[in-house]
């Protein structure tokens, strides 16, 4: 069973280390929002991959919720992706992680 998985633990644990870098920056760039974003997505992707790994029967559901949390981060990182090569590279994941969540 963890090998149907496996693709979407890792974009989730892409997408939370990518979350986690920008969070960084933007907390040190003044950019609030973004950073709270970004944090919550992590927590929800990390949270995702282990459930995802032990194969638990709430992981569906909360693979569900995931998607429609990096759809918000990914949004709000895209407003400042222009300037910013950590909010684009966070929106990148964030949607790549969206997409496996939702298979």
């Amino acid at each position: 069973m963890q090998h149907q998985h496996s693709a979407s633990i890792e974009a989730c644990l892409a997408c939370l280390t990518a979350c986690e870098r920008c969070a960084t920056a933007d907390i040190s760039e003044g950019m609030a929002r973004c950073a709270q974003l970004c944090r919550d997505c992590a927590d929800f992707c990390a949270l995702c991959a282990r459930l995802q790994a032990r194969d638990s029967e709430f992981s569906s559901a909360l693979c569900r919720q995931c998607a429609e949390v990096c759809d918000a981060c990914a949004t709000e990182c895209e407003k400042h992706a222009q300037h910013h090569d950590h909010c684009r590279e966070c929106a990148e994941a964030c949607r790549r992680c969206a997409e496996a969540c939702r298979m």
